[in-house]
């Protein structure tokens, strides 16, 4: 209560004060049906009012402020790229099935339109990712995560990223992963069980992080272009990727 003590003290004397208006202007003028028209005309206006400062004006603020943190957002999310993510799919790619795959949708089409995002998001939620953990290199992929433990856990500590729940589920999915493998002495031999959920933990982080980069790229594409054209030639599931234009 005592938090909005002002509040209540600060609308009364506004309220006071404009009764004391209203009574100097009687006093003055000996009008009451000039105040009373005035008055009901002002009550009248009131629900307009109220219309275009909480619906109009505050959406306005609200989409500007809320523009303002996604563009935050997005370079949080570029750092964890750049520091991390990329590297990550590439190692990933090494436990799935569908390597091939993926790499002829991302890497041999080369098409990066409006079109090819939205049925590349679609042909996404129907692959078969089938992760082995025993497939790829776990050990590397170990030592990577623990070195970039720190540079994770103060991108959770980021309050702003509350407001991008795919990727904070995203970066709950990596660091998960990184705890299974920090608690494991060794990851060279396993009993088949874990390795079975190990599979499990990369499948989850490694089919958010692909969501997640297929929205950074667009993102880039249409606010920094000259940031795409390096994250392209970059492009994690090409095997030849280099930073030279060609």
């Amino acid at each position: 209560m005592k938090r909005f003590r002002w509040q209540i003290l600060f609308g009364l004397s506004l309220v006071a004060l404009s009764a004391l208006l209203y009574l100097i202007h009687y006093v003055i003028f000996r009008d009451s049906r000039h105040i009373l028209i005035y008055l009901i005309g002002d009550i009248a206006f009131l629900p307009i009012q109220v219309l275009l400062v909480t619906l109009i004006i505050d959406q306005l603020l609200s989409g500007r402020e809320k523009r303002a943190m996604l563009k935050k957002l997005n370079m949080v999310i570029g750092a964890f790229f750049s520091e991390v993510g990329t590297q990550l799919l590439k190692s990933f790619s090494e436990f799935a099935s569908l390597e091939d795959q993926i790499r002829k949708d991302f890497v041999e089409n080369n098409d990066w339109s409006n079109k090819a995002f939205s049925n590349m998001g679609k042909r996404l939620k129907n692959y078969d990712y089938r992760i082995e953990s025993q497939k790829g290199h776990l050990d590397d992929l170990k030592s990577f995560l623990l070195e970039k433990r720190s540079f994770l856990l103060g991108l959770l500590e980021n309050p702003n990223l509350l407001e991008h729940e795919s990727f904070t589920d995203l970066l709950w999915a990596v660091f998960h992963l990184t705890e299974e493998l920090a608690h494991r002495v060794s990851v060279s031999v396993l009993p088949d069980a874990d390795y079975q959920h190990l599979s499990g933990d990369i499948e989850r982080a490694y089919v958010s992080l692909i969501f997640e980069w297929l929205n950074y790229m667009k993102h880039l594409r249409d606010s920094y272009p000259y940031l795409f054209s390096l994250a392209a030639r970059m492009n994690p599931f090409d095997p030849n990727a280099s930073p030279e234009v060609k």
